[in-house]
């Protein structure tokens, strides 16, 4: 076999082992949850913690790959994330866990940093096509598959192995990209924007820690006021440093091309609307419907399944009618899911949640493949690296503020409503007698089922049902919110995403940008 088709095989198997390890985690926080005696707030920050860090660590991966080696930053990558994976499954806290998840993603950052560098240099032509192609399948067979596959090696080995799976994985592929992968570099490379970095993820980590902390240190506290401010001028200095930089980490020029920021804007939306709720429609599947990981990983299937299955029709459809349609469609279809997830109440089954599930994965696979077509496709083919970097960086920021600011919501309405519902019920003063103050931290835990154990059966059922009538009702009011900023992002699709921005895609290297031509968009 040809090096250039190893190369392709290294870099995918690495990329699926990065993507399944989020879709993984998501049905396994239930049983996390219970060996590790976690927190709500615990579990968001295993989820937070990776995509933070993969967000912060991404473009500035990129910038490393292209001054050192892109092999090097890959094979460092793959051995930070491997050996992090393995700190993971043998972690005994919530603190050790979320940590390593944190180190975790880093090795993703400069796994995924250099993925596609390495593709186009080991591929010309119309081959180049084909392992794109190829890659974007891996992709999307990450997706699909990962809630399964969590489900199956969390209800038959334990959690811990949706992380030790990754160790002879990784190993496997460090020894094949050592001995198959070309090394390249960017000549022109000068350097790291360490400023730009500090900055831009200084700014991202406090307003996320803000968002988590919230509900418990009051919002009006000194110090959420102070990690929100803190926040903005972090932010602001890092748009100061960016501007100022010969090759910024981030290149807010970019952002002068309507389309670039509408790809960014929709990047952002499906992340903090669609994708972070999986967090929570897992806990309801598990925690309140009462199913094993396994189950609920099947039961996503329809938005799985579908996502993977529109995406190549989406793909195709993206040369033929406007780019700005799929998008705006997509969003407002995942908008439409998300609405119609609202249905669930107290008493309903999983199976409410289907035709949201299908309306949500139909949307999800017609934005993917024309999110990242446009991302690069209105920018110079030089240009196309950062572009794609800050589109991904985009997608990481959406799934930590959208987990953190939905979780804040959340967080709030089942205490608020599992305690009116409580109140309401006819031994439901004898919950709260018989609990003495322990019902405020275990709906914020999770454990009430741990409580309930300890009551009577009248007492229990009380607690039980008013637990589930909490829980919907949180769910229902994120969900509105989570759709709100869905067809947000469809709104602004429609109006930013122009095919007048989009250029010419055949250039030869080195010549001058082309005018802008009509690509598909509209």
């Amino acid at each position: 076999m040809e090096r250039k088709w190893w190369t392709l095989i290294a870099v995918s198997v690495a990329i699926f082992m990065l993507l399944l390890d989020i879709t993984v985690v998501n049905v396994a926080l239930p049983d996390i949850q219970r060996s590790q005696h976690s927190s709500f707030r615990d579990l968001q920050w295993v989820v937070n913690a990776y995509s933070l860090t993969l967000a912060a660590f991404l473009l500035t991966a990129g910038a490393l790959a292209d001054l050192f080696g892109r092999r090097l930053v890959f094979v460092c990558g793959l051995v930070v994330f491997t050996l992090s994976s393995a700190a993971c499954g043998l972690s005994s806290s919530p603190l050790a866990l979320n940590l390593a998840r944190a180190v975790q993603g880093t090795g993703g950052a400069m796994m995924f940093a250099t993925s596609l560098a390495l593709i186009a240099q080991a591929f010309h032509g119309k081959e180049r096509g084909i392992a794109f192609g190829v890659f974007g399948g891996v992709i999307g067979a990450a997706v699909a598959v990962g809630p399964v596959v969590g489900g199956v090696i969390t209800s038959g080995i334990g959690w811990e192995w949706i992380f030790f799976v990754n160790v002879p994985i990784g190993i496997g592929a460090v020894l094949l990209t050592l001995s198959q992968v070309a090394e390249s570099r960017d000549p022109g490379a000068t350097g790291v924007d360490w400023l730009g970095l500090l900055t831009f993820s200084g700014s991202l980590f406090l307003l996320v820690f803000a968002l988590v902390q919230g509900n418990e240190k009051g919002w009006g506290s000194s110090r959420i006021l102070g990690y929100l401010i803190s926040s903005a001028v972090l932010i602001v200095l890092f748009v100061i440093v960016e501007r100022r930089q010969r090759r910024p980490m981030l290149d807010l020029t970019l952002f002068r091309r309507p389309a670039f920021a509408g790809a960014s804007i929709v990047a952002l939306a499906i992340s903090a609307s669609m994708f972070a709720m999986f967090l929570y429609l897992t806990l309801y599947i598990q925690d309140v419907l009462g199913y094993r990981p396994l189950q609920a990983g099947l039961r996503f299937l329809p938005v799985t399944l579908l996502s993977f299955a529109v995406a190549p029709v989406a793909g195709r459809l993206s040369v033929r009618v406007p780019v700005r349609l799929l998008l705006g469609v997509g969003l407002t279809l995942v908008s439409g899911g998300l609405l119609a997830m609202t249905a669930i109440s107290a008493d309903s089954g999983w199976t409410t949640l289907i035709p949201g599930f299908v309306l949500a994965g139909i949307g999800i696979g017609l934005i993917n493949p024309p999110l990242a077509s446009t991302a690069i496709g209105v920018v110079h083919h030089s240009r196309s690296g950062m572009a794609s970097g800050i589109n991904n960086t985009f997608r990481q920021v959406g799934i930590a503020t959208g987990i953190a600011g939905l979780g804040a919501v959340f967080q709030h309405d089942v205490t608020s409503k599992t305690s009116a519902a409580l109140a309401q019920a006819p031994a439901g003063r004898e919950v709260v007698g018989a609990l003495h103050g322990r019902l405020g931290p275990a709906l914020v835990s999770g454990e009430i089922r741990t409580l309930a154990r300890a009551l009577g059966p009248t007492a229990r059922s009380a607690l039980t049902h008013a637990y589930r009538v909490g829980f919907t009702g949180a769910l229902s009011s994120i969900l509105v919110v989570a759709c709100v900023i869905a067809i947000t992002g469809a709104a602004l699709a429609f109006a930013l995403v122009r095919g007048s921005d989009f250029v010419a895609s055949a250039q030869p290297a080195g010549a001058p940008e082309a005018a802008p031509v009509e690509v598909g968009a509209g």
